[in-house]
């Protein structure tokens, strides 16, 4: 066999590895992510670099629970909540949910519609957002899980227009290295509300839901212990640390990029992705612009059906309505009318002229009073015999688990108390 063949062959069966957690980890990086991490580039140069490192380990271990509960049991999160926990929590969990996801989804299209005006500026941001929106509605209702899948898979690869960008300018590699691997921690307020901003975006409530459900629908029958032990759980384990680490790798190469071209350029203040796009334009040049607002748009039309998708099971798991991607409209009304809903709120909101960047301060708030509790709840399902048999966690998931509870609980006083 030729060396060309078996590469091919390597790269075939890797990309075919690959599913759920590719997507959970790209659709992390949406406009409100791709802003927040400009934002801690441009106000802080390379001092947050170190942050992509630290997030990886604390993202594999929760998005691996989530995708083993789904596997183990063949339910939805929202499900196994409704089962074994008191109503209220559940309530609560909607309740909180259901207004960050919508304002989320406003927020990323706003994001796209802005940005592809950047681009076409004769053309009002107004009818992009709209454009995209019926767009997105229409391919996520008509196509199969299968196709749908496979292009969420292929749109992650937009995302790697950012690897390419910081290296458009002259780049200091041994100060890239240091800031990496050597944390620099500024005492001070603005510091610490960009660290709690980027722990909250890269450990976002509603990817926990889409995970959980993603994993169902992948395996859809309830598997033989011996099926999950020696291929399913270790497919997915390993699906989970690639679409992990290229989630960070993206994080990292954005926030590199605003640390050295916009922060070395005198450029600090940045809150939205149009800012971020605006601003490289005449420090950077046309190519790293329009790269970056392509990637803006691509990963858009990943992370707001993953939002919407997962407001859908949540509503769809609480009620009892049959749910899936991998079911037809028809099949699943319900689901799919809370998709629609939930998309078109965000667009009408949008319209209605909110601020995207106070849309963006709504939503860390309420993910942030969300995920701690959510995570705990992770944690007591994955260490419930009853009801994940012999897959309870291990000590180490606990550690990870455990360090994220408390990490985002910290993170939620902290930025209630700065708002305060």
């Amino acid at each position: 066999m030729s060396h060309k063949h078996k590469s091919t062959n390597w790269f075939r069966n890797f990309w075919k590895a690959l599913g759920p957690g590719l997507v959970t980890g790209a659709s992390d990086d949406d406009p409100s992510g791709i802003a927040t991490y400009s934002q801690a580039g441009a106000r802080f140069g390379l001092d947050t670099l170190w942050t992509a490192l630290f997030c990886y380990p604390l993202m594999y271990g929760i998005q691996e629970m989530c995708a083993r509960i789904g596997i183990v049991t063949n339910r939805g999160l929202a499900g196994i909540v409704k089962e074994y926990y008191p109503k209220w929590v559940l309530y609560l969990l909607i309740g909180f949910s259901c207004p960050a996801i919508i304002l989320n989804i406003a927020a990323d299209i706003a994001g796209m519609g802005a940005v592809a005006n950047l681009i076409f500026p004769q053309i009002p941001a107004a009818i992009f957002s709209i454009a995209f929106t019926l767009l997105l509605l229409y391919f996520t209702i008509k196509l199969s899980y299968n196709r749908l899948a496979r292009i969420m898979k292929f749109i992650c690869l937009v995302l790697l227009v950012y690897l390419v960008v910081p290296f458009l300018v002259k780049q200091d590699i041994a100060a890239i290295l240091k800031a990496t691997f050597v944390p620099h921690i500024v005492f001070s307020a603005d510091y610490l509300a960009v660290l709690v901003g980027v722990l909250g975006t890269t450990i976002s409530p509603y990817l926990f839901f889409w995970q959980t459900s993603m994993e169902v629908e992948q395996f859809p029958e309830k598997k033989k212990h011996v099926v999950l032990d020696k291929f399913i759980l270790p497919h997915m384990k390993k699906d989970i640390r690639m679409g992990m680490f290229f989630s960070v790798l993206v994080m990292f190469f954005i926030t590199l990029t605003a640390g050295t071209v916009l922060h070395q350029h005198g450029i600090y203040e940045i809150n939205t992705v149009q800012d971020a796009a605006s601003a490289l334009l005449p420090v950077a040049g046309n190519l790293a612009y329009i790269l970056f607002a392509i990637g803006v748009i691509g990963i858009s039309f990943l992370a707001i059906p993953v939002l919407a998708g997962s407001l859908s099971y949540i509503i769809a798991e609480t009620f009892n309505w049959k749910e899936g991607l991998n079911k037809k409209f028809h099949e699943a009304k319900e689901f799919y009318f809370v998709m629609i809903i939930s998309t078109l709120a965000g667009l009408i909101i949008q319209a209605y002229g909110v601020d995207p960047v106070k849309a963006l301060i709504y939503t860390a708030v309420l993910y942030g009073v969300t995920a701690p509790v959510i995570i705990g709840i992770i944690l007591h399902i994955c260490n419930n015999k009853k009801i994940m048999e012999e897959y309870t966690n291990k000590p180490i998931s606990n550690f990870l688990g455990i360090v994220t509870l408390l990490l985002m609980g910290l993170s939620a006083v902290l930025l209630i108390w700065m708002l305060g």
